[in-house]
C-alpha cells in the first residue's frame, strides 16, 4: 500500500526515485514526486499540475513544457500545430552543434524551442507559440525566429490575435551573427501584425533572457508576466561584475518589471486563462459594430441645483474626502476593466490608472488621474498629481486605442501636475506638450469629465477632447485659487476672491464654451451617493459614442481642432 511508505524515517533523496524506510528499499516510479528549488519540499506531481504546475507548500511555479502549456489554455482538441518539421540549419557550420540539437530534441521531444500553431481559447480563435526551455534552454537561432516570424505572418493572414509565452536564456552561439539577425526579422513581422489591427500579448515567463528580451518578447501591445519571472538584456552576474557592486533584491523580476513600467500586469498563474480570454474579447469586438444598436438618449438641458453655493462652495467639493474618484467611477461603469500599468519607459505612476473594457459591449480604453484617501493611497497616488511618467502612460494606452479603433473616455481630478525635482527632471512640460500634441490628432472618439479638481496644465494633459464635460459641483482653472491668489494678489489667503473672480465653476464654464456639458448633482456626489450621477453619465456617454463613433478619422480630428482653435 502506498500509506505504508509514509514512516517517520522515510526520505526522499533527489528527486524522489527511491525511498528508505528502516532497511527497506523500494523504487518509485518516475516523476511521481517533485522536488521544489525555493522551499526544499518534496511534492506529490499530481498535486504540482494540479495546482497549476506550481509548488503547493509555497506557490514556486515549476517551468511548464510548451504541450502542457498550450493544454492549460485551448479548448478541447482545438489545436492545430504549426511548422513541426522544419529541417536543420547550421549556418556557421559549428562544430557539434547538430549532434547537441539531436541531444536535445532526444530528450524534449521537441524539434525547435518554441512550438506554434492555432486553437481556440474559450471558442475564440488565435494563434499561439509557446518557449520551451528543454531545448537549449529555449536559446533563439534561425529555427526558432522563423516560427516566431511564420506565426505572425499567419495570424496577420488570417486576421486573429497572436499569444506568445516567451522563455529563452538568450542568443543560440552556435549561430553566431544569424542569431542576432532574428531579433530584427521577428520584430519586423510583428509590426506587419500590428498594422493588419491584430493583437500581440506577450506573456513573459522564467526566464526571459538576452536577444529574445530586446526583440518580440517586449513588443507586445499587451505584456503580462508571470509572478518573480527572470527578465532582462543582460545576466546578473555580468551586471554584477560590470558595475561592482550588489544587485538589489527582486532585480528583474516580474514585479521589478511591473514598478518600472515595462510590464501591464503580474498574472497568477491560476488567472492566466481568464485574463487572456477577457484580452481577446475586448480585441475581437468592431467598437462600431457593437455600437450600431446603442440605445440613445436625448441631452439634458442643465438646470442649476437650486442651491449652488458660492465658487469657493465648489472648490471644497471638488476636494472632499468622500467625493467619488476615478476608480470609483470606473468600478461602477466598467466592471469587465482590465488595468494596464507602465509607461514603457520609466516607471508605473500610481496617479493616473488606465486599462481596457467594455461600455454597452463597446469596447474602450478607459484613463483617469486617481487620488487616494488614506494616508498610504495618497503615498502611493502622489496626491492625484501625476509625474511625466503619468502622462506617457496616458499616451501609450491613447495610441493602442487608436490602433484598435476604440474610443477613450477620460476622468479629470489633479490639483495639477507634480512640481519637483524629478518630475522636471524626467521631462513634466515635455510629457504634458506631446499629450495635447498627439490627442489633438487621434483619430478615435475622446471624452474627457472634469469629476473633481481640473487643476491647470496637470488637468489638460487629458483633456484635449471632442467634448469635455464637468459635473456640476467640479472645477477646472489655469491655476489653484491660492496659486492664482498668491501670484497676483500677493496674498494666497485671498483664494476665495480669487475663486470667485477665475470662472472655475461648471456653470460659469458651460456659459464660456470651454464645456459642452455639466452633469448635475442633485447633492453634492459622495461614494455612498452616486447612484444618480452614474445614471446621467451613463446615458450621455451612449448618445456620445452613438454620434462619434460613426464620424471619418478625418472629420474627427478636423472638429477637435476647431473646438480648440475657437478659444
Amino acid at each position: 500500500m502506498l500509506k505504508d511508505m509514509f514512516r517517520k524515517n522515510t526520505v526522499y533523496p533527489g528527486n524522489g526515485i527511491m525511498y528508505r524506510a528502516g532497511n527497506r528499499q523500494a523504487e518509485i516510479p518516475k516523476g511521481m514526486w517533485r522536488k521544489c528549488k525555493k522551499c526544499g519540499a518534496t511534492v506529490y506531481a499530481g498535486d504540482v499540475k494540479k495546482n497549476f504546475y506550481s509548488c503547493p507548500k509555497c506557490g514556486w511555479y515549476f517551468r511548464v513544457h510548451a504541450c502542457r502549456r498550450i493544454e492549460m489554455l485551448s479548448d478541447p482538441e482545438s489545436f492545430d500545430e504549426w511548422d513541426k518539421e522544419m529541417p536543420f540549419v547550421n549556418p556557421l557550420s559549428f562544430p557539434g552543434y547538430e549532434e547537441k540539437a539531436l541531444e536535445a530534441a532526444e530528450k524534449s521531444g521537441l524539434k525547435e524551442a518554441i512550438v506554434t500553431g492555432e486553437m481556440k481559447l474559450n471558442g475564440i480563435p488565435c494563434a499561439i507559440g509557446v518557449c520551451d526551455a528543454r531545448f537549449m534552454m529555449s536559446s533563439m537561432g534561425h529555427n526558432m525566429g522563423e516560427k516566431v516570424t511564420r506565426a505572425a505572418e499567419k495570424a496577420a493572414e488570417k486576421k486573429i490575435p497572436f499569444i506568445l509565452f516567451a522563455c529563452s536564456g538568450g542568443a543560440r552561439m552556435q549561430e553566431g551573427i544569424i542569431s542576432l539577425m532574428q531579433m530584427a526579422k521577428t520584430s519586423a513581422a510583428l509590426k506587419r501584425l500590428h498594422d493588419s489591427g491584430q493583437v500581440f500579448v506577450s506573456v513573459l515567463t522564467d526566464p526571459t533572457m538576452g536577444g529574445v528580451t530586446a526583440s518580440f518578447a517586449m513588443l507586445g501591445d499587451i505584456i503580462l508576466a508571470e509572478p518573480n519571472a527572470l527578465v532582462g538584456f543582460a545576466g546578473q552576474r555580468v551586471i554584477a561584475q560590470t558595475i561592482g557592486a550588489k544587485l538589489p533584491e527582486g532585480f528583474q523580476r516580474s514585479e521589478f518589471l511591473l514598478e518600472h513600467g515595462f510590464a501591464d500586469a503580474v498574472v497568477d498563474r491560476r488567472n492566466m486563462k481568464e485574463v487572456l480570454t477577457q484580452i481577446l474579447k475586448l480585441h475581437t469586438v468592431s467598437p462600431k459594430d457593437a455600437a450600431a444598436d446603442l440605445q440613445t438618449f436625448p441631452k439634458e438641458p442643465f438646470k442649476p441645483s437650486s442651491e449652488t453655493g458660492t465658487a469657493w462652495d465648489s472648490v471644497e467639493l471638488s476636494r472632499k474626502k468622500d467625493r467619488p474618484t476615478s476608480a470609483d467611477y470606473i468600478k461602477r461603469m466598467f466592471p469587465d476593466f482590465l488595468e494596464l500599468h507602465g509607461d514603457r519607459k520609466f516607471a508605473d505612476d500610481g496617479a493616473v490608472i488606465g486599462g481596457i473594457a467594455s461600455f454597452s459591449g463597446i469596447p474602450v480604453t478607459v484613463i483617469g488621474q486617481q487620488k487616494g484617501r488614506s494616508l498610504s493611497e495618497n503615498r502611493t497616488m502622489n496626491y492625484g498629481m501625476p509625474y511625466p511618467e503619468g502622462y506617457r502612460k496616458a499616451r501609450r494606452l491613447m495610441e493602442q486605442a487608436e490602433s484598435f479603433g476604440r474610443p477613450v473616455i477620460c476622468f479629470v481630478d489633479t490639483p495639477g501636475a507634480f512640481c519637483g525635482i524629478g518630475a522636471e527632471e524626467r521631462g513634466q512640460g515635455q510629457a504634458i506638450a506631446d499629450n495635447l500634441y498627439f490627442m489633438s490628432g487621434l483619430k478615435v472618439p475622446v471624452l474627457s469629465v472634469v469629476i473633481g479638481e481640473g487643476g491647470s496644465g496637470g488637468a489638460l494633459g487629458i483633456a484635449v477632447a471632442d467634448e469635455v464635460w464637468m459635473l456640476e459641483h467640479a472645477i477646472y482653472s489655469v491655476l489653484s485659487p491660492e496659486g492664482f491668489a498668491a501670484i497676483l494678489y500677493k496674498d494666497a489667503k485671498r483664494c476665495r476672491e480669487a475663486a470667485e473672480e477665475m470662472k472655475i465653476t461648471a456653470n460659469e464654464l458651460y456659459r464660456l464654451g470651454v464645456i459642452e456639458q455639466v452633469i448635475p448633482e442633485k447633492t453634492p456626489v459622495s461614494v455612498s451617493d452616486m447612484d444618480e450621477v452614474i445614471r446621467k453619465l451613463e446615458k450621455q456617454i451612449s448618445g456620445f459614442l452613438k454620434k462619434y463613433l460613426f464620424m471619418s478619422r478625418e472629420e474627427l480630428v478636423s472638429r477637435r481642432y476647431e473646438r480648440f482653435r475657437r478659444f
